[in-house]
């Protein structure tokens, strides 16, 4: 588990936490990008989204591994308000194409093997299908 206030400070730590995540699972160096990509997008949302850059508010990530399959899920919870998330616009249309932001989840969605949100948009698990 890592905790992180809600600054931009906070998310140096995540390199150092996907580290430890490769020395107990051993996935190789594509996967660590990926992994390393989408943990970034979804805390950087947390931080910004959720929890509106309020430093009393906590980002807390919790990882499961399942060593037979080599599936490895993380989950990233803010304290906000949550959201829904069907209703984010969709980064390919052409009237989003020049938009500044709005393209965080969708990265997610192309990088991982499958997302959930739960908890009134408040809780997003990652899961991902490890090189063996």
């Amino acid at each position: 588990m890592l905790v992180l206030n809600s600054t931009f400070e906070e998310i140096n730590r995540l390199e150092s936490f996907v580290n430890e995540l490769q020395d107990l699972t051993n996935f190789d160096d594509d996967d660590y990008s990926r992994i390393m990509l989408t943990l970034n997008e979804a805390v950087n949302n947390a931080i910004i989204h959720g929890n509106k850059l309020d430093p009393d508010k906590q980002v807390v990530i919790n990882t499961e591994y399942d060593e037979s399959k080599a599936i490895l899920c993380i989950s990233i919870e803010d304290e906000g308000e949550g959201f829904d998330p069907d209703a984010i616009p969709d980064p390919l249309k052409e009237e989003n194409l020049l938009k500044e932001g709005g393209r965080g989840v969708y990265l997610i969605e192309q990088y991982a093997d499958d997302i959930k949100f739960t908890k009134e948009g408040t809780k997003l698990t990652i899961t991902y299908h490890l090189s063996r």
